[in-house]
């Protein structure tokens, strides 16, 4: 009996624990699973998102690019022709007269200033709703024109008339096609630090101004960068609000 009774209590026990903890181990096995058939499709939709978005801003860059060095190569000849700025003979390239160097520089400058404007539009909350819409851009681009044509075309009896006139343009361009904050801030920005970098550029030699009357400089020069920056940026958020149109049709 002794011998029988341990036998039953030795069957009995990892029998009983074996049917209490079934159900659980089941249960957390099929939440494993489930768990691992509903992360794969969502890791497998954020990679796919993320391709997506870097192949939006590789074609805007691009974009942004041949903008850049398209505006370079017209603006930079009004100035040159206009005896306006003047580079070294050695430096010059037969393509629209211009220093082979400028486009390259302006076409990099407008990517990242024209990548930048909708980046800083998400992290301030402040997204491009003023004047949606391509023809308002055109528009925009033909004024900046015209103002770049107006440094180097309008005499005026002095230099501080010349600017304070193109520094009332870049405001109002800035007031027509953009009103925003960070449109405002970028553009000031852009402007002191694209002058910074001609003023270095100048004082080495690399170019020069007829005329320079602020330090080696027109000074004028920071109305000139700030409308193009104000300028490249409504292109920069008119290509990122069509890419993300684009994207939330597909």
């Amino acid at each position: 009996m002794p011998e029988l009774e341990a036998q039953c209590w030795h069957c009995s026990c990892p029998t009983g624990t074996k049917a209490k903890s079934t159900p659980g181990v089941t249960s957390i096995a099929s939440a494993a699973v489930m768990m691992a058939a509903v992360s794969a499709p969502l890791s497998s939709v954020r990679d796919t998102l993320r391709r997506v978005q870097a192949t939006h801003l590789i074609r805007q860059g691009l974009v942004l690019f041949a903008v850049g060095v398209l505006l370079a190569l017209v603006l930079n000849l009004l100035q040159v022709q206009r005896n306006v700025t003047l580079f070294p003979e050695e430096a010059m390239a037969i393509l629209f007269s211009s220093a082979w160097w400028v486009p390259l520089c302006c076409g990099t400058a407008a990517a990242v200033v024209g990548l930048l404007y909708p980046c800083i539009d998400r992290h301030l909350g402040e997204p491009h709703k003023f004047k949606r819409e391509w023809a308002s851009v055109m528009r925009c681009i033909a004024v900046f024109v015209g103002i770049n044509h107006a440094s180097a075309k309008l005499d005026f009896a002095n230099n501080v008339q010349l600017s304070l006139t193109l520094a009332a343009l870049s405001l109002g361009l800035w007031w027509t096609f953009d009103r925003s904050r960070s449109g405002f801030g970028l553009g000031i920005t852009i402007a002191f630090l694209a002058t910074l970098v001609t003023q270095v550029l100048v004082y080495n030699g690399v170019y020069q101004y007829t005329s320079p009357d602020f330090l080696y400089v027109r000074s004028w020069l920071p109305c000139i960068f700030f409308s193009g920056g104000v300028t490249v940026g409504n292109i920069g958020r008119q290509l990122a609000m069509a890419s993300a149109e684009k994207s939330h049709n597909d």
